[in-house]
């Protein structure tokens, strides 16, 4: 099914309500039944039939339908951070005892996760340079039941042999799950790669806004089913029908912000490379990323997010982003605004456990044009 027909129109059969054009939002908690009979059926089907909003909304289940078309999945849930779909696909395949293989430099929680939370329980984490398969080969024990991919991560920009790793964990019987967040579902498609769940936090290009926070996962039916009647439903992590509401909105233009960043972002890093004050520039499609050709096979382009390492200090990579005018300092990513983050600003305990150095700056490209962006960037750069 083609992208437009995908985000404009599955799912929302518009004579089940009222004709509207717009999707409807459906607020209401719980939902009623005619008969016992009709109860009954409700009670042992609430993975696809409405009775509570906290397993299945109206509302919700349109959303599940376009996110899990995106990713060419059997279904999809929809949670109310990413940070709780990284929790529930991963404890949905690790028990006591059990053992994960996960990339270095992860996002944060997901680091915490494996490496503060789950060693609670019994389950024990290797972190390892997913750059080369067999770092992750050589990870695995008779325990590993998981690999962890974040391909590219948001930091910088490593990625992954998403297919290589795929086979290799098929061959052992070990799941694979995947953070798509960066690639986004338009750039990347994990699934036809052979890895068993996708996740994104839709906080960033599916949600669009700024305005929402939200996570998604996506995989066979089975898997998802299974999740919904175990992890979803007992940790409790929904999103509200309203905040899938407004996903749903986010989506019409999911397609066109997320080609005009990629387009502006691939002409900012063009021409910022080898610029005399950046030591480098991080960006799965930059001319100078040792990894270009596996970018160039596993994504169809790259999408908003870079960072670049300056040769300064902390005063100067301060002088820089207060100097900007047209990037608003703050985390995430996605949204229509041009955003800044300076890793100087991290705690050195944070920054020592992700191994980013100090003078290193991620930056977002939003709805904006180049030559504006460029300015402003030539002009902070001069100030270092």
């Amino acid at each position: 099914m083609d992208i437009p027909t995908i985000l404009n129109h599955l799912g929302e059969e518009h004579e089940r309500y009222y004709n509207a054009v717009a999707p409807p939002l459906i607020q209401s908690s719980n939902f009623c039944v005619k008969s016992v009979e009709e109860l009954r059926h409700v009670l042992r089907n609430e993975f696809a039939v409405p009775f509570y909003t906290r397993g299945n909304n109206p509302t919700v289940s349109i959303l599940r339908t376009k996110i899990a078309a995106l990713e060419g999945a059997g279904d999809a849930l929809v949670f109310a951070s990413g940070t709780a779909a990284i929790t529930a696909s991963v404890m949905s395949v690790v028990k006591g005892g059990d053992h994960v293989v996960c990339v270095q430099k992860p996002y944060s929680w997901t680091f915490a996760l494996l490496n503060k939370y789950l060693p609670d329980y019994g389950v024990k984490a290797t972190m390892v340079d997913g750059r080369n398969t067999e770092n992750i080969e050589k990870a695995i024990t008779p325990a590993t039941k998981l690999i962890y991919l974040e391909s590219p991560n948001s930091i910088t920009f490593e990625l992954q042999d998403i297919d290589e790793v795929a086979r290799l964990a098929k061959k052992r019987g070990i799941t694979t799950v995947i953070d798509n967040s960066n690639a986004s579902p338009l750039c990347q498609s994990p699934l036809a790669m052979g890895i068993d769940l996708v996740l994104h936090s839709a906080s960033k290009y599916l949600g669009g806004h700024s305005d929402m926070v939200a996570g998604v996962v996506c995989g066979s039916k089975e898997r998802i089913n299974n999740m919904f009647s175990k992890e979803f439903m007992n940790l409790g992590g929904i999103i509200s029908p309203h905040d899938a509401w407004l996903m749903i909105r986010s989506l019409r233009t999911l397609e066109l912000r997320v080609k005009k960043s990629a387009e502006v972002t691939q002409q900012v890093v063009n021409r910022l490379e080898g610029h005399p004050k950046i030591e480098k520039v991080y960006y799965p499609f930059a001319k100078s990323n040792p990894q270009l050709a596996l970018a160039k096979k596993q994504m169809k382009s790259g999408t908003g997010l870079f960072s670049l390492q300056l040769k300064t200090d902390d005063a100067g990579i301060e002088r820089f982003v207060n100097s900007l005018k047209r990037f608003v300092i703050a985390t995430s990513w996605g949204g229509h605004e041009s955003l800044v983050f300076p890793f100087c600003a991290m705690p050195e305990t944070a920054r020592a456990v992700s191994g980013v150095p100090s003078n290193l700056v991620r930056l977002y490209i939003g709805i904006d044009e180049t030559e504006y962006l460029m300015e402003d960037l030539s002009s902070a750069l001069a100030k270092i």
